[in-house]
């Protein structure tokens, strides 16, 4: 179905292609030619049912990943409009894969791989190296952190997110309304009390837990989205992490979070690490 449709969706949809504004799930104006229609019903379908272990976890259907994709492809229409995957179709071209406007396995490992190269904390990994422990930083306010202890952050880095979040305060209703949302609950972790918590945790080495972590930077920040009822802010279940991909203040994380240096870990909606200072 989607080999039929390539060529024609890659030719139909790059002349027409306009940078899309940063908002999700937008219908208005997110109509296409026919030929995108197969890819419309295969992204209805996959987003429930595509498997994926793109964290070393099972996964099924890529909803939690939704609003990354959408980012990716600089497209603010619904997943189920020719207008999505138009811009998918754009995106997968570009990237050298076959333009047939549906998220399939291949599309999200090179998204995946876009999304992490993002992240100077990976690069370093790869090439074998944990960077040190940062040798100043600064304090954030009670107010800036939900914990009863402080929470600690490279100065640059903090001053970064302080930006940010006063600017998610003034163009996200949600986040003005309620001061516990965009809170800090992680920051700076002392690398040798990580390693004695992963280890306590016989999970050194998992998702939840790795021997060297990017909190050792002082670069990286869990912020506070919400929780779906039941869960902890930080939990990894997939119930949890599609509620907090569905939030407004992670929505607009997504769409604006790089204006001011910060990528996210898109496994974890709550992660996001500064990228304006090397690690």
């Amino acid at each position: 179905m989607l080999t039929t449709i390539g060529l024609v969706a890659a030719t139909v949809c790059f002349a027409s292609f306009a940078r899309a504004s940063p908002v999700f799930g937008v219908r208005d104006g997110c109509g296409g030619h026919r030929a995108f229609a197969a890819a419309v019903r295969a992204n209805t379908d996959s987003l429930i049912t595509l498997p994926l272990t793109p964290f070393g976890k099972p996964e099924t259907g890529w909803a939690i990943y939704a609003p990354a994709i959408a980012r990716e492809a600089h497209t603010a229409c619904a997943i189920d409009t020719p207008g999505f995957a138009r811009a998918l179709a754009r995106w997968q071209f570009v990237h050298g894969l076959e333009a047939h406007g549906a998220v399939d396995a291949d599309t999200f490992a090179a998204m995946k791989d876009a999304w992490q190269a993002r992240r100077p904390f990976v690069a370093l990994r790869k090439d074998g190296i944990c960077p040190d422990p940062p040798t100043r930083l600064a304090d954030l306010t009670p107010e800036e952190s939900r914990l009863d202890r402080v929470v600690q952050l490279r100065p640059r880095a903090l001053k970064a997110l302080r930006r940010m979040v006063a600017a998610a305060r003034r163009e996200v209703p949600e986040v003005a309304a309620d001061p516990q949302l965009l809170t800090v609950f992680s920051g700076y972790r002392d690398p040798a009390d990580d390693a004695a918590r992963c280890a306590a945790e016989l999970n050194c080495l998992g998702l939840v837990r790795a021997e060297c972590s990017s909190h050792r930077t002082g670069l990286a920040v869990d912020l506070v989205l919400g929780a779906a009822p039941g869960f902890t802010d930080d939990s990894s279940d997939d119930a949890n992490r599609l509620y907090q991909s569905r939030t407004p203040a992670y929505r607009w994380l997504v769409a604006n979070a790089r204006r001011f240096g910060f990528i996210n870990y898109v496994f974890e909606p709550w992660h996001w690490e500064w990228t304006g200072e090397r690690p």
